[in-house]
């Protein structure tokens, strides 16, 4: 909870950047001399959102950009001061804490030669792309992540939007179910059921460690007694880390129908770090995590098929590459924005169809067979009939203007009636679970609202893998009932594995100095389960 708040502190300070209107050209401190710097070389080909330094010299706090909005059409500089004790980091283009920003000496964000992909007339011969210098290579060479233009230009123009081979647009025709889903806005229901035909699933899905902290949470909202139309319980998802969970709690909530999906080995704190992840990282994170929770979960029906990235830092071409590789379904990470009509999940054969949004858009570019549990935005505001426009929110803890249970309440009626009146596409409701624990009353509005959408009739709770199960197999309402898919793990059978998990005490020299304790039913490994040495079995610290 201290990461959570000195966070929202980071958040708030962020915005309260001072930003001051300039009509007068500002002049630049040179060390020969104090003539005016000319505005309109500096703005030349230059962002209108771009945030630039006139100095190196300074706190390291004032930054400026190109304002050309004013009726003269004329370039100023509209100067921006971070406050006091922040810094302003032109590679991130935010203000931050002084001590993380490591670029004060760079008056600008670094600039990256461009490919010419578009030109009147072909300038390289069929099959080759132009570098950004001119030279023409193979377009298979175009971001595969080794430069092979002199001047690299071939890696720097690899989005959704860019890259010379990224997946093709949606063609239905060759698109079709159960192995592919596209369309082409994302909008259209599976099968093309009517969508009063349609039923209404809801996902809800926790991210993090399982363990004392939650446990009495998840056993109070899924309490055996809350079942969907079709008879059988409501299903959740649990996305699960790596580090203080309690395998033998994991274990059970499997045990009892819930799917267990993967959130990482080490959930380690460097953004960049899963922004930029190469194959062998991102292998290692979940492809490892799901390895520790098949055998310390004792989990072996090969039902671990999904993964969520933390932070929703999305890894790129590289993470589906692994995915596709270590037959993971699923990846629940990518944001759509707050649009009129949400999103359906779709395959990765085709092109992701909205722009990619969230945590340093670095979405895939390329085809996969993978399937994007998208997680729509949420519409934060009180009154959506009233209220102006807000930004949507993809955890429901990140709707920050959430302070009340009736807020909260109205949220997810608001956002339900948003899906269930266009065209039905899953609502996802996404939490950490220290968030529904802040206050009594998050709890028992979700609950109030779990029980008012179970007095319907088309309104089921269920886990990811069984959203995908019906888009596979779309049926109607009516059909429902009898829909095997979903019958599968109906009933809860057996007790508990274990009524008291080994309390393994291990360290690992990975973690030097940790002493964790890992709660398993299973026998107790020799150390800590950790990257590189997923099943304890190794490295033994001296």
């Amino acid at each position: 909870m201290a990461r959570v708040k000195q966070l929202s502190a980071f958040l708030i300070l962020s915005l309260l950047v001072l930003f001051v209107s300039a009509d007068v050209r500002v002049k630049r401190q040179d060390d020969d001399d104090n003539q005016e710097q000319n505005i309109d070389e500096l703005c030349q080909d230059r962002a209108a959102d771009e945030y630039f330094r006139l100095s190196s010299d300074g706190d390291c706090r004032d930054v400026v950009r190109c304002d050309n909005s004013g009726e003269t059409n004329i370039f100023r500089l509209a100067p921006i001061r971070c406050p006091s004790g922040l810094a302003f980091d032109v590679e991130r283009q935010t203000c931050d804490w002084k001590t993380n920003v490591k670029n004060c000496k760079d008056v600008e964000k670094p600039r990256k030669v461009l490919p010419i992909l578009k030109t009147d007339e072909p300038i390289c011969p069929e099959g080759k792309l132009s570098c950004g210098n001119g030279e023409c290579i193979e377009k298979e060479l175009f971001c595969n992540d080794k430069p092979d233009c002199k001047d690299e230009s071939d890696e720097n123009a690899c989005t959704v939007d860019l890259d010379p081979n990224r997946a093709p647009d949606c063609d239905p025709t060759q698109c079709v179910l159960p192995d592919c889903f596209c369309s082409a806005d994302g909008t259209r229901i599976p099968g093309n059921i009517e969508p009063s035909q349609v039923p209404q699933m809801i996902t809800i899905t926790f991210n993090g460690a399982v363990n004392v902290d939650n446990i009495d949470l998840y056993d109070d909202i899924f309490n055996g007694q809350r079942n969907n139309p079709n008879g059988c319980q409501i299903r959740g998802t649990f996305f699960a880390s790596h580090k203080y969970t309690n395998y033998s709690a994991v274990q059970d909530l499997h045990r009892r129908g819930h799917e267990i999906s993967v959130f990482s080995l080490t959930h380690k704190d460097d953004p960049k770090y899963w922004t930029s992840g190469t194959y062998d990282d991102w292998l290692a994170e979940m492809a490892g995590a799901r390895l520790i929770v098949e055998r310390f979960a004792n989990i072996t029906d090969g039902s671990i098929i999904g993964i969520r990235a933390p932070y929703l830092r999305v890894g790129g071409n590289k993470q589906f590459e692994m995915m596709a590789d270590q037959f993971f379904v699923y990846d629940a990470s990518i944001t759509a924005s707050l649009g009129r009509v949400p999103i359906w999940p779709y395959t990765l054969y085709f092109r992701m169809p909205h722009k990619c949004n969230g945590n340093a858009h670095n979405c895939p570019s390329r085809s996969h067979p993978v399937w994007e549990m998208v997680m729509n935005e949420l519409d934060r505001r009180d009154d959506p009939t009233f209220d102006e426009s807000l930004p949507g929110c993809h955890m429901v803890d990140s709707c920050s203007n959430i302070q009340s249970g009736e807020q909260f309440g109205r949220l997810l009626r608001h956002n339900f009636n948003r899906h269930y009146n266009t065209n039905r596409a899953p609502l996802g409701l996404h939490f950490h679970a220290s968030w529904l624990k802040s206050k009594k009353e998050y709890r028992e509005e979700l609950i109030n609202f779990i029980e008012e959408m179970l007095g319907r009739n088309d309104v089921f709770f269920v886990t990811m893998l069984q959203v995908i199960q019906w888009m596979q197999n779309p049926t109607e309402l009516n059909s429902l009932r009898d829909f095997q898919e979903w019958k599968e793990k109906c009933d809860v059978k057996g007790q508990p594995y274990c009524s008291l998990p080994n309390a393994c005490p291990l360290t690992t020299r990975e973690l030097p100095g940790e002493t964790l304790r890992l709660f398993t039913c299973m026998e107790c490994p020799d150390t800590y389960p950790w990257l590189l040495n997923p099943t304890g079995d190794g490295f033994v610290a001296k």
